[in-house]
């Protein structure tokens, strides 16, 4: 997270109280980065709201700069917005759509979780961080190359929340049931899956001193764990990953994100490999 030189921050003119500016000037604060606010809309001009809102960051001592575009909808423009600007990461509010809408149109959010080439902060509420507790997500049983360095990207960004807030940082892991058919001995007994599991932990344990009670492997899916811990556990934000999937339509992401994106109480950020960020990118620039 460091190397987030900008922050592109979507303002929404509807909301009394801005709470992704709120989350996006504590993080701006800690690791030195500019913020760029954007105001997706055309049919009204909202340039003096944002010269006051970066008018108020100014004065905090945070560099802010500050457009209003629209591009076919709301993903696109931000897309667009985060190239045009080299934004390192979005922070947006999440405001949950109906279970109706989701039947019917695939949320707006969930597109930007699938095709925005940076990674992106849901921000859920307007509670504070400070001295919280961090959930980093990742799939343990998982081994191949990609895998592993989105997993030491999911779990290197936690750690840094957690130190920017004077927070603890938790992982969690959820593995499949045992399967007697199972090919790999490792999977046909609960306690042999769980032991493997834990043995994978053992790099991020020792690496950011991660303590046993703040480790959290259970079995089950990962879209119904995640959601009970973190809850369980009062976290203020959840750090997932996704590894796309390179084709016709982009990067899709995979649905774990989505689906616990509105079961969460906590912020969600979500990040993507460096290949996938590239091609979303390399889209949008054709």
């Amino acid at each position: 997270m460091q190397a987030v030189k900008r922050i592109l921050v979507v303002i929404d003119p509807s909301q009394t109280e801005q709470v992704a500016l709120k989350r996006a000037s504590l993080i701006a604060s800690f690791i030195e980065s500019e913020l760029h606010l954007l105001v997706c809309e055309n049919r009204e001009d909202y340039t003096p709201l944002l010269q006051e809102l970066a008018d108020q960051m100014k004065a905090a001592g945070i560099t802010c700069g500050f457009s209003q575009s629209w591009h076919n909808g709301l993903t696109e423009t931000i897309n667009r917005t985060v190239v045009r600007e080299g934004c390192g990461l979005v922070v947006k509010q999440h405001l949950p759509d109906s279970a109706l809408r989701k039947a019917l149109l695939t949320p707006e959010d969930w597109k930007l979780l699938r095709y925005c080439p940076a990674p992106v902060l849901m921000v859920k509420n307007s509670e504070s961080w400070i001295k919280g507790n961090v959930l980093a997500a990742i799939d343990l049983g998982n081994h191949d190359d990609q895998h592993h360095v989105l997993h030491d990207t999911i779990v290197s960004h936690a750690a840094e929340i957690s130190e920017m807030i004077d927070g603890a940082l938790h992982l969690i892991s959820a593995h499949p049931a045992p399967m007697l058919s199972s090919a790999d001995p490792t999977f046909q007994l609960r306690e042999t899956i769980a032991c493997s599991y834990q043995d994978a932990s053992a790099e991020y344990l020792n690496k950011y001193a991660i303590t046993q009670d703040r480790l959290h492997i259970d079995e089950g899916p990962a879209d119904t764990l995640i959601p009970f811990v973190a809850n369980k556990i009062g976290a203020s934000v959840t750090v997932i990953g996704t590894v796309g999937r390179k084709g016709i339509a982009g990067a899709l992401i995979g649905n774990t994100a989505e689906v616990v994106l509105d079961q969460l109480n906590t912020d969600v950020l979500v990040l993507k490999p460096d290949d996938t960020l590239d091609h979303l990118e390399s889209l949008l620039e054709k």
